[in-house]
């Protein structure tokens, strides 16, 4: 994140000596991401919200003009209904634990269905007030491919989400060619521009 907002100092919770959770229950992508956001703010600001869990493991820093970001993202693949806000969780039940689990679950639930159609969503949100914050949310278009690439890069179900354009999975392509044409990439750079001239950016938490 620090390359899309080269003129400001990107920190972590850990960098400004905090220890944080927040649980993700939302059903929304924006209720998980404005909820990370704001909690995290809050705690800074003396107050710890419902969800979070969070304590002080280095000597308070202070920061001025504090800008908190955080985001939600996950994939959806409209034959299956999903699995949307639940892409890190999604067959939990069936004992899938890994990225690697959960991209051949996903494509033995699609199984040989023609609708491959898919896209990544990312939803960032900047709280900068107690009662201001600005929301992006932006999609990234694909389709589900017929079996994992052998590509090492991205994370998550990028081995199997197939890139017309390039000819290759998400996977298969680099990090910089990635972040000019993600979902994760097109938010940030939305929130950049939104947060121009509103308040200086001095922390953002770690992505989830």
């Amino acid at each position: 994140m620090a390359e899309t907002f080269p003129d400001n100092t990107v920190l972590t919770p850990e960098d400004v000596g905090v220890a944080y959770e927040y649980d993700e229950t939302g059903i929304t992508f924006f209720e998980n991401s404005y909820g990370k956001a704001r909690g995290l703010w809050a705690f800074l600001h003396g107050e710890t919200l419902p969800g979070v869990t969070a304590s002080r493991v280095a000597p308070e820093r202070q920061l001025a003009n504090l800008t908190v970001i955080a985001d939600d993202s996950g994939i959806v693949v409209p034959a299956l209904g999903g699995p949307g806000v639940y892409s890190a969780r999604y067959g939990r039940d069936a004992g899938v634990a890994t990225d690697a689990e959960r991209t051949l679950h996903l494509l033995s639930q699609l199984g040989g269905s023609t609708e491959r159609e898919a896209y990544y969503v990312c939803c960032m949100v900047a709280v900068y007030g107690e009662n201001r914050f600005a929301v992006v949310q932006e999609q990234w278009d694909g389709v589900v491919a017929e079996a994992p690439s052998d590509g090492k890069g991205g994370f998550g179900y990028d081995p199997v989400f197939f890139l017309a354009e390039f000819g290759c999975t998400a996977a298969d392509i680099s990090s910089e060619q990635k972040h000019a044409i993600s979902h994760r990439g097109k938010a940030a750079r939305a929130i950049a521009r939104a947060l121009n001239g509103i308040a200086p950016l001095d922390s953002s938490p770690k992505r989830a």
